[in-house]
This record gives structure tokens, sequence and C-alpha cells, in this order.
């Protein structure tokens, strides 16, 4: 076996090793210095079946690094930030919990990706499994559809930002030919810039209600009394009749449309 596989294959050992005592707490404790050690050993033991051993672990890898790339390059950080934006504007502390808003914004996420997951399995995968295209022409596939999602939510002034920056002076003519390297974190600030215009125009009803009751309550003589204690009720029930739960999910839908 040669060097580089070699390598390759101690990398990506000991990373399963790592992020299964990351995801299993209660196996920790099973895992030790001598199971990385009998693991990285059986891999450079394996000899002509290395090909699929390095498939495996190289899949393994990826899958390691897949909880980053949900983030960064799909509609997650958009959804997350407005919920957590609308759960401040109600003033609720913790309600909806963390985790509630997490499962909501992951299910949003591959309701809004799966055209994206749809075209990449069809144009992709499919072809790939049965041996018509290439790995490298996977990977180009896949990436060139990932590309024009990014770039349909992205501002061409953030794509110049990171291009200026990068020195790059080519003339890209399509979103195919900009390297994932500049696009991604593009998409990122542009997501982030949108997130905070919808949390502002969140905050506006919800900041008039605040001023009403602390006024009321001024005007009074009730000044030891807590204004976000009394406006609460109202802005849930405001929210509650507009059905803002509703309104706010098909504003998100429908803005990656």
């Amino acid at each position: 076996m040669s060097r580089k596989k070699k390598s390759v294959l101690v990398v990506a050992g000991i990373n399963f090793v790592f992020w299964k005592m990351f995801f299993f707490p209660s196996i920790t404790l099973a895992v030790t210095t001598n199971d990385i050690t009998s693991t990285v050993n059986n891999l450079l033991s394996n000899g002509s079946g290395s090909d699929s051993t390095v498939n495996t672990f190289l899949l393994l890898t990826v899958l390691s690094v897949a909880p980053i790339l949900l983030v960064m390059t799909t509609s997650f950080t958009r959804i997350i930030m407005v919920l957590s934006f609308a759960r401040s504007a109600l003033g609720t502390q913790q309600n909806p919990p963390n985790q509630v808003l997490l499962g909501l914004a992951l299910f949003l996420t591959f309701f809004t990706m799966r055209p994206v997951y749809s075209d990449i399995y069809q144009d992709a995968i499919k072809p790939y499994n049965r041996q018509e295209i290439t790995q490298q022409q996977v990977f180009t596939r896949s990436e060139n559809r990932l590309k024009q999602f990014m770039y349909k939510q992205t501002r061409k002034k953030d794509i110049q930002l990171f291009l200026d920056v990068a020195k790059d002076k080519h003339n890209y003519k399509t979103y195919k030919t900009i390297p994932l390297t500049v696009i991604t974190p593009a998409f990122i600030i542009s997501e982030l810039r949108t997130a905070f215009s919808i949390g502002f125009l969140l905050f506006i009803p919800f900041l008039i209600i605040d001023m009403v009751v602390s006024s009321i309550l001024m005007s009074m003589g009730m000044v030891m009394l807590s204004p976000v204690m009394i406006s609460l009720p109202f802005k849930i029930l405001l929210f509650v009749m507009v059905d803002g739960w509703y309104l706010l999910v098909e504003s998100l839908i429908k803005s990656f449309y």
C-alpha cells in the first residue's frame, strides 16, 4: 500500500473513532488508546482489499463534517436565525426551547433543499451508481448544483468582496466557474444580512406594543411594575391572532424560491 493511502487510512480511522466518542458518550470509557491503535493497524493490514476500506472511511470522514456543510451551504443559517429573532421579539425567554427551534429549522432546511438534493441524486449519484460517469464528474455536478442554489441567494457585492480580497482578477461569467471557497463565505454573509433584515421587521410590531404598555403604565403611575411582564401576554395574543408561525414559515420558505 502506498504511503499516501496509509496516511489517508490513519487520519480516517482516528477521525472515525473521535466522532464515535463524540456522538456516543455512553461508550466513551470503552474507547481507549489501544482501540485507536488496533483500528489503525487493522486498516493498514488490509493489503489488496484497501480500495473499499479507503472509500468507506473517506465516506465516514465526509460525514463527520456534514453538520458544518449543512450550516454553511444550505438555508439553515437564515432559518435558525429568523426563528431565534422571532423568539427574542416575543420575549418568551426559552419558549420555544432550543431543541424545538433546531428541529423545526432542520426540517425546513430539508424541505427547501429538497429540489437541490433531488437534482444531485438524479444528475450525479444515480448515473454514478450505473457506472455511467466517473467519480470526478459526480463531484463536479454536485458542486455545480450547490453553487447554483447559493449563487441565487448571494449578492454580487459579497462575491466581489472575496474576489478582491483574494486578488482574483478572473472574469467569471457563470456561477459554475466561481471557486467554492469564494461563493461559500459570500453566501454566508448574504444569509446573515437577509436574516437580520427579517429580524428587524419582526421586532417592529412587538416594540410598538412594549412602548404602548410602557406609556400606559407610566401615565397610571405604576413605574414599579415591569412593562415586559404586562406586554408579554399581549404580544403572544397578537402573534396567535395573526397566525404568526404560519406567516413566518411561509415567508421563510418563499424567500428561497
